[in-house]
């Protein structure tokens, strides 16, 4: 929902009203080369928080049969080259494991994210404007524009980093703040105003 002072310096935009929500093309991305600042900027902040894993936790997990921390690194890692960076090529996902069979280790699995970042990255900047606007399969077979699928990765990426935060903070281990300030700093500098 938008905020009614938005609503009105919305309206005559030319942007179509339905009853107190508006359509609109938010977060569309239009063309390729910002998306790469901020896609790299969003892995960047993942790789911050996954150089806290203590090498000797790296096959830690919460329960049996679910990810563990290196499952996570390694699964990022594997889907946006071999599913996401497929998908907009037209090519179905080749993503299959996410195993150690991949890297084993901490400093092998950063290895393998770098190499597969790279590889994807590559492509994606080849995408272009009308790339971005045509439609592409997803690994379900649902057919979806392919800026936004692109959109979903970072989603994707978003997702998996929260659950290394909290893998990490189960284990006691001390994470950065996302963006420069914890929530107990930023309430502190709200309480002293």
């Amino acid at each position: 929902m938008i905020a009614p002072k938005a609503l009105a310096s919305l309206r005559g935009s030319g942007q179509a009203e339905s009853g107190r929500y508006i359509e609109c093309s938010c977060m569309e991305i239009l063309t390729i080369q910002p998306f790469l600042q901020y896609f790299g900027n969003s892995r960047e902040r993942t790789l911050r928080v996954a150089r806290c894993i203590p090498p000797d936790k790296i096959d830690w997990t919460y329960a049996a049969g679910k990810f563990t921390l290196g499952d996570l690194l390694r699964h990022l890692a594997v889907t946006e080259r071999y599913m996401w960076a497929e998908n907009v090529q037209n090519h179905p996902s080749c993503y299959t494991t996410h195993g150690k069979e991949l890297a084993d280790g901490l400093e092998n699995i950063f290895a393998l994210m770098e190499r597969l970042h790279s590889e994807a990255m590559e492509i994606f900047s080849k995408l272009s404007d009308e790339d971005l606007r045509r439609k592409c399969t997803t690994p379900g077979g649902t057919q979806i524009t392919t800026w936004k699928w692109l959109r979903a990765m970072t989603e994707h990426e978003a997702h998996h980093r929260g659950q290394i935060y909290l893998y990490l903070s189960i284990l006691g281990v001390e994470t950065p703040p996302i963006f420069g300030l914890t929530s107990e700093q930023v309430r502190a500098r709200g309480n002293a105003t």
